[in-house]
C-alpha cells in the first residue's frame, strides 16, 4: 500500500494504476498484494532523478524518442542499473510511475517467468515510443511463456505501437529465441504481406526489420523471405515496395548479387 501513497504524493498516479496491477498479478486483491518495498522504490526513482541529462534528452528527441516523462538518462546507464536485478513486483512499480527511464527499467529487471498475457496487454497500450516498444518486446515479452499468443492478437491492432510490437517481436524472436521452429516462424509471413501497406513509419519499419531478420537469421527460411519480398515489390502500396527493395537490398549484399538472390 505505501507505493500507491507515494504515487500519489509524486504524481505518478493514474485512473487505471490499480485495475491494471489487478490483471497484471493475476487477479489478486491490489490492496492486499506484497509489493516492494517502498524504500527501494523511492532509492531507484530519485537515482533515475540524479541521472537525467539534458543533452542526453536532445539526443533521444532527435532520434525520435518520445514520452509522457523523459529524463533523458542513456540505455548504458540504464543497463547498469539493471544489472543482475530481477524483481518482478518492482518493475510493476516502475511501470505504474509512466517515467520513460523507470519504465525501460522495468522491463530489464522485470522476471520474464512472472509475465501475464494480461501484462503484456496492460503494457503494450501504453507504449508510446519506439525505444519503450523495441526494449520491452526484446527484453522481455519474448521470453514470456505464452509471448506467441500475442502476435497474431497485435498485428491486427490499430494503434501504432501495438502493431510495431508484434513484428518486433518476430524480430527479436528470430534471433533469440532459437527453440521456435522453422513452421511457426514461417506463418509469419503471411502476417508481414498482410500489413505491408501499412505506411506508418514505426510500423512499416518493424515489418521491414522482421522480413530482414527471418532472411538474415534463419538460413533455412531465407528463400521464402526473399520469395515474400519479391512479391512486395510488385504491389501497389508504396511502403510495401519500400519494404521489399530495403530487405532485397540487404540480403544481395550479405549473400549474393542479384542472380543468386
Amino acid at each position: 500500500m505505501a507505493n500507491y501513497i507515494h504515487w500519489v504524493n509524486h504524481g505518478y498516479w493514474n485512473q487505471n494504476s490499480f485495475l491494471k496491477i489487478f490483471y497484471c498479478l493475476g487477479g489478486n486483491n491490489p490492496l492486499t498484494v506484497n509489493l516492494s518495498s517502498s524504500h527501494e522504490f523511492t532509492t531507484i526513482i530519485e537515482s533515475l532523478k540524479l541521472l537525467s541529462n539534458q543533452d542526453v534528452l536532445k539526443s533521444q528527441k532527435r532520434f525520435g524518442v518520445t514520452g509522457r516523462e523523459m529524463l533523458g538518462i542513456s540505455i548504458y546507464d540504464l543497463r547498469k542499473m539493471a544489472k543482475g536485478k530481477k524483481n518482478h513486483t518492482l518493475a510493476l512499480d516502475l511501470w505504474e510511475t509512466g517515467i520513460h527511464e523507470a519504465r525501460m527499467l522495468a522491463a530489464m529487471m522485470d522476471d520474464p517467468a512472472q509475465v501475464t498475457l494480461a501484462q503484456m496487454e496492460a503494457w503494450v497500450v501504453d507504449f508510446d515510443s519506439w525505444d519503450i516498444c523495441d526494449v520491452v518486446t526484446d527484453e522481455l515479452f519474448i521470453h514470456a511463456p505464452n509471448m506467441l499468443a500475442v502476435i497474431p492478437r497485435w498485428v491486427v491492432r490499430e494503434e501504432e505501437f501495438v502493431k510495431r510490437a508484434a513484428f518486433a517481436m518476430i524480430a527479436a524472436i528470430v534471433v533469440h529465441r532459437k527453440d521456435v521452429s522453422d513452421d511457426i516462424i514461417k506463418t509469419y509471413f503471411l502476417l508481414i504481406e498482410a500489413a505491408a501497406d501499412d505506411n506508418r513509419n514505426f510500423v512499416k519499419k518493424a515489418v521491414n526489420w522482421a522480413l530482414r531478420n527471418i532472411g538474415k537469421w534463419k538460413p533455412s527460411l531465407r528463400s521464402d523471405a526473399i520469395a515474400c519480398a519479391k512479391h512486395l515489390l510488385i504491389q501497389e502500396s508504396s511502403s510495401a515496395r519500400w519494404i521489399a527493395k530495403d530487405a532485397l537490398k540487404e540480403f544481395i549484399n550479405k549473400f549474393g548479387g542479384n542472380d543468386e538472390i
